[in-house]
């Protein structure tokens, strides 16, 4: 068995182990360790999951998702349900600022704005919509403000860096501009590059990631 089909096996795999997913119509496959993701699936917290299952397998260095969401006739709701939804979950959500993220609905599909102070603010609010009946798919453009200096992000990033055991931070380098960050260097799997800019958008003050690390097996 070559060593691309081999990869494709372990992915099928994970996504079948993967409980959040179901890969009944999910196909996989696979070309010098990229990971290419198609067919369909019934909500969008579903096609989420398949991305993370497929970045975590050992060997994996990219993943292209191009899974569709085709919701069934009974679960569809119509733009003004699903922006009420929306408005109703993140205000129940106490790590998000009140009236922080504004919702917009065109065909199932919703796009968040507004500016919040952390990183982590940002990916909450899309969490909380994902899971949402009648959703299709997610676009965050939620901004985030930076609070410290560049210094201070570079600094932060790379000691957070060294206390991880996923990696040696030593072949990770970081560059700050303005909250602006960028991530060179090489690991050996895509989930400890994924772990690697998780790492870098925790930052007080990080604004945007670039991660260009580079996945060496």
């Amino acid at each position: 068995m070559s060593k691309d089909s081999e990869l494709k096996k372990v992915v099928l795999d994970e996504l079948s182990w993967e409980p959040s997913v179901d890969a009944a119509h999910i196909g996989v496959t696979a070309k010098d360790g990229v990971i290419t993701l198609t067919g369909h699936v019934d909500n969008y917290s579903s096609k989420a999951g398949a991305e993370k299952a497929a970045s975590r397998v050992r060997g994996v260095k990219a993943v292209a998702e191009e899974i569709e969401v085709k919701l069934p006739y009974d679960v569809k709701r119509s733009d003004e349900d699903i922006a009420a939804a929306a408005i109703d979950r993140l205000g129940w959500n106490s790590s998000i600022p009140d009236g922080a993220i504004q919702v917009k609905v065109e065909k199932g599909w919703v796009t968040l704005s507004g500016t919040v102070d952390w990183h982590f603010e940002k990916e909450a609010a899309e969490r909380d919509i994902r899971t949402l009946s009648g959703v299709v798919g997610v676009s965050n453009q939620v901004l985030v403000k930076p609070t410290v200096s560049a210094s201070s992000v570079k600094d932060n990033i790379e000691q957070a860096l060294r206390r991880s055991w996923y990696y040696d931070a030593d072949t990770i380098r970081v560059d700050a501009l303005g909250g602006k960050i960028k991530l060179t260097g090489n690991v050996t799997t895509w989930n400890a590059r994924r772990l690697a800019g998780m790492t870098a958008w925790s930052a007080p003050g990080a604004i945007s990631v670039d991660n260009a690390i580079n996945v060496s097996n």
